[in-house]
């Protein structure tokens, strides 16, 4: 089964055999996109993810969901701090280059947190968070941060959409 055209839906109802349309379903909800760093045993880690969302301001929390078929999935699902770095969209390289390496620190600007966390400078939001709870979620594992602490600046947005970065403009041109 092919996508669909511009005029024409597809409709399915998702079973093993067609996990690619609904992966591109999925993927007409546009995001933002982040990277997501913690320590290890092995040094800083990272990964990109879309899979991002606030959840409550009392208590502060936000989700992400890191996939259990991942060879990072071991790192995020032990770490017990974290944080979560909203990327503007200059930084599409940094979003490639965590997207193909978990160690992909070497021509960033980064410190490290009270809790060994790589902090990724220059987002346009930055959530260090603890571990608040994880949940299953079929092939992926639902975590809930608690934010500790959070930075923001402007700036125009890196976003993903149909399987593409792309950007958001902060203001409209005129």
């Amino acid at each position: 089964m092919t996508m669909q055209t511009r005029d024409l839906p597809v409709s399915f109802a998702p079973v093993q055999e067609n996990t690619r349309l609904l992966r591109d379903a999925f993927g007409r909800f546009a995001t933002g996109v982040t990277v997501v760093t913690a320590p290890s045993q092995d040094g800083p880690v990272g990964i990109t993810a879309n899979s991002f969302s606030s959840v409550s301001l009392d208590p502060p929390l936000v989700l992400w969901a890191p996939d259990k078929g991942s060879r990072r999935f071991q790192y995020f699902e032990a770490a017990e701090h974290y944080a979560i770095h909203v990327l503007s969209h200059e930084q599409a390289a940094l979003c490639e280059g965590f997207a193909r390496n978990a160690h992909a620190f070497e021509a960033l600007d980064f410190d490290l947190n009270a809790q060994g966390v790589p902090l990724i400078s220059n987002c346009l939001a930055r959530f260090e968070c603890a571990r608040f709870a994880a949940y299953e979620g079929g092939d992926h594992l639902i975590v809930l941060g608690r934010v500790e602490k959070a930075e923001m600046r402007d700036g125009d947005a890196l976003t993903f959409f149909a399987g593409k970065l792309g950007q958001v403009p902060l203001r409209a041109e005129n």
